[in-house]
């Protein structure tokens, strides 16, 4: 963690509804994240937490039928006298944030690079063009560019895949190249959306070690959303676990894997697979995400939730605070609740955790 360092993104009371035919989706009901320079903030969450939607509000590419009911996300922006202004980007033009921030200071990488490259074009016109379309240098001075990108983001012969399409590479290759593509204009913060699900286990770990490499050697602010919690524990300095659309548990690394209090994280840690857990059933969350359409009274969590009690079912739980780094949402957390009991499959978890942590840094 750099609790010192500089904010760079922040997202305050983030209210997100989605019109469809049968009524608004309450998608994003309250969200605060914060960002600091050089930092890795982990978004996690199962499928429809609104990991993605609160990013993409970030990036102003939230759909025709999205609704930004309130909150605010500010973009510490440095301006042509090397002053810093904070820019709140819910309120700029789209013009505007196209021009200025998308892509030369905020760039986002999505989960299927096919989605982000075209099919039809070679990967060095790609390149070329996403840098002479935000800076004005000469096509020589993009291309030599381009290959130094390809060269930082690990791939051999540059120049041999100028002149491929998307289609001639590996998966790995292609999300290797949409990174480079995303790094071009030298933004300050990389959004990361779920950039190595779709990427075999091997692949995976190449691509996560070359973005912590970039992220050093350019003192990157990262965003990296993912479901994975084995990939969170590789990549996070701050984790915000989400659920239905809120935040519900945020902490260092260190807070929400060797001092989890959301029953809901407490799931999430118990379903990583181990090695020692070959044979097995993994454990599952039981129950299903509530549906947003609906009003939600009390804990979105409460009716998957075994400790829930009466309280929960009646009002939203506020943000607890555990240390000045670790926040749950949690009714466990009130100095009225019964005293609860971390799972003892969930403890064990925790005791190889730390032993590993350990072992490691003393290897």
């Amino acid at each position: 963690m750099k609790d010192e360092a500089e904010v760079v993104l922040k997202l305050s009371d983030l209210d997100i509804s989605f019109r469809s035919p049968r009524g608004l989706i309450h998608a994003i009901r309250g969200v605060d994240i914060t960002l600091r320079r050089g930092e890795t903030v982990a978004l996690v969450g199962e499928s429809g937490s609104g990991k993605s939607v609160t990013m993409r509000a970030v990036m102003g590419i939230l759909p025709d039928n999205a609704v930004v009911n309130s909150g605010e996300i500010f973009y510490t922006l440095e301006t042509k006298d090397g002053s810093r202004e904070a820019v709140n980007l819910l309120k700029s033009k789209a013009t505007w944030r196209e021009e200025h921030i998308n892509g030369s200071h905020i760039a986002m990488v999505f989960q299927d690079p096919m989605t982000s490259l075209n099919p039809t074009m070679r990967i060095g016109s790609q390149l070329i063009g996403a840098i002479r379309s935000h800076e004005r240098i000469s096509r020589t001075e993009a291309y030599a560019r381009s290959l130094k990108l390809l060269t930082e983001v690990g791939i051999t012969a540059p120049e041999e895949r100028m002149e491929q399409f998307p289609h001639q590479l590996s998966g790995g290759m292609r999300q290797r190249v949409v990174i480079a593509i995303a790094l071009s204009c030298n933004p300050d913060i990389l959004i990361c959306d779920e950039p190595t699900t779709a990427l075999d286990v091997t692949v995976q770990e190449k691509i996560l070690r070359m973005i912590n490499r970039i992220q050093a050697q350019r003192q990157l602010s990262v965003v990296f959303i993912t479901h994975n919690m084995g990939v969170v524990a590789r990549v996070a300095d701050y984790v915000n676990v989400m659920y239905a659309g809120k935040v519900v548990e945020s902490g260092t690394i260190v807070d929400i894997f060797y001092d989890p209090r959301h029953p809901y994280t407490w799931g999430l840690l118990s379903s990583i697979p181990e090695v020692e857990s070959v044979g097995t059933d993994l454990y599952s969350i039981p129950g299903t995400p509530p549906d947003l359409r609906k009003e939600i009274r009390g804990d979105a969590f409460a009716p998957r939730n075994r400790y829930a009690m009466e309280i929960d079912y009646k009002a939203q739980p506020p943000m607890f605070r555990i240390s000045d780094t670790h926040y749950a949402a949690t009714w466990l957390l009130d100095e009225r609740a019964p005293k609860v009991e971390r799972p003892p499959e969930l403890e064990q978890r925790i005791r190889r955790l730390k032993e590993e942590a350990k072992q490691y840094a003393a290897g």
